[in-house]
């Protein structure tokens, strides 16, 4: 038996390639809300709009049914996950963010300060919009699970995110709620800076479980 060190690696081919990309690309516009729930996806109109044959676009579509993304009911729809989910799902992102936070505060290097100093400033840009913003937010936060180095956290951290963007809760944050928001994003990132591990975990903690009530109350008026 061959073992581990000599095994070939498997090649990818070109459609996965191409398949993967449209599946990146058309999950994010559904992470971002760009495609929200209740769309309809046509495979001829994704062919054009990502310049891609329909064996990758198929093949993406059903990554994403896979995740839970989308569904087939008479064509390809963007789905939601039941509303009734939402507080284990944010559970598990205070679980992971919090601690993930803690050591990213131990591991960041400049570098990876300056990436999440950009992307907190680009929040704060007025009049930007919405599925923007969640575009950002996403991006600030899985930037720091990745530099907490734990490729687990990440892995986690993923899953969490197709189950939370997924929801299409029908919130819509206050600008108040907005600024308490930006205020914890920069809480979190002086922690980050100062390398204060603990402090860091509690501003990250603190910052999801704002937005788990926000959701709570949102849902509690339906």
């Amino acid at each position: 038996m061959d073992s581990p060190a000599t095994i070939a690696p498997m090649k990818r081919t070109g459609t996965e390639l191409i398949a993967s990309d449209v599946h990146d690309r058309l999950r994010t516009k559904i992470l971002t809300l760009e495609f929200r729930p209740g769309t309809r996806l046509v495979e001829d109109e994704l062919t054009a709009t990502f310049n891609a044959g329909r064996t990758p676009v198929r093949e993406a579509l059903l990554r994403l049914q896979g995740e839970g993304l989308v569904s087939r009911q008479r064509g390809w729809i963007v789905e939601a996950t039941d509303p009734a989910n939402f507080r284990s799902i944010f559970e598990a992102r205070i679980a992971i963010e919090g601690y993930a936070a803690r050591l990213a505060a131990e591991r960041l290097d400049g570098e990876g300060l300056a990436r999440l100093e950009q992307l907190m400033a680009a929040m704060e840009v007025a009049d930007k919009p919405r599925s923007e913003i969640n575009r950002l937010n996403r991006a600030f936060h899985v930037e720091i699970v990745k530099a907490s180095g734990n490729t687990l956290f990440v892995e986690m951290h993923e899953r969490t995110q197709f189950q939370y963007w997924n929801l299409r809760l029908p919130v819509v944050f206050l600008k108040e709620q907005l600024a308490v928001s930006t205020e914890q994003h920069r809480a979190l990132f002086q922690a980050l800076k100062d390398h204060d591990g603990a402090t860091a975990e509690t501003a990250a903690r603190r910052h999801i479980e704002s937005t788990m009530h926000i959701v709570a109350e949102a849902l509690s008026d339906e």
